[in-house]
């Protein structure tokens, strides 16, 4: 973090506030999601939303991983929250694709997300899905361990991460059945959405 002399009663306060925000997130999840039921089964589109979203929120838990071990407490809460609950979600769809017999890896990344994808070309579906919303370079990665600013680094990666997702989210809950998907992408909406929130106030926090 950056060597400026700040006025402590200004920094405790951000921190406070901060770390308010962090407590109210947490106990606002809900502690389960409900699996589906034997007669609820999953859609071409549930499984691509599954596959996708859980090799978003793979890369997510990698970047917690990426920071240094003096990160600034304050974000450092929130990145073990974020890690936290991404393992957990992580956990759920990779027990509903096991389920559902299908591997955490989809073919054709995105794909779901185009109402009309059963009738397009190879080629589009491909262009389509050549990017995943939020997702992070190699070098970006790179970057949270070595950057002279790393929190700043994580959480400006992180908060377009939960851009990535929430847009994921959103689309999950127009186009898919609802079910057990459809729930859980609407509490994925919610929680980053809030996360956004705190990440916000952290990137403009006085910092000592």
């Amino acid at each position: 973090m950056t060597g400026r002399r700040l006025n402590p009663a200004a920094v405790a306060a951000a921190g406070c506030a901060i770390s308010l925000l962090l407590v109210l997130g947490a106990a606002g999840r809900p502690l389960l999601i409900a699996d589906p039921t034997a007669g609820s089964p999953f859609t071409a589109a549930d499984i691509g939303f599954l596959q996708d979203m859980t090799t978003h929120h793979q890369q997510a838990v990698l970047m917690v991983s990426r920071l240094p071990a003096d990160t600034d407490p304050v974000v450092r809460t929130l990145a073990l929250r974020i890690d936290q609950t991404q393992r957990h979600e992580i956990g759920t769809m990779t027990g509903w694709l096991t389920l559902a017999d299908r591997t955490t890896t989809n073919p054709a990344p995105m794909a779901w997300m185009r109402r009309d994808h059963q009738h397009s070309d190879t080629g589009e579906q491909m262009s389509h899905a050549a990017t995943m919303p939020g997702m992070a370079t190699f070098a970006e990665l790179d970057a949270i361990g070595t950057a002279p600013d790393p929190e700043a680094v994580f959480l400006n990666l992180m908060q377009r991460h939960h851009y990535g997702g929430i847009l994921m989210a959103q689309a999950a809950q127009q186009q898919l059945s609802d079910g057990p998907v459809t729930r859980l992408a609407r509490e994925i909406l919610v929680e980053q959405s809030s996360e956004i929130g705190t990440i916000g106030l952290m990137l403009t926090r006085p910092r000592p």
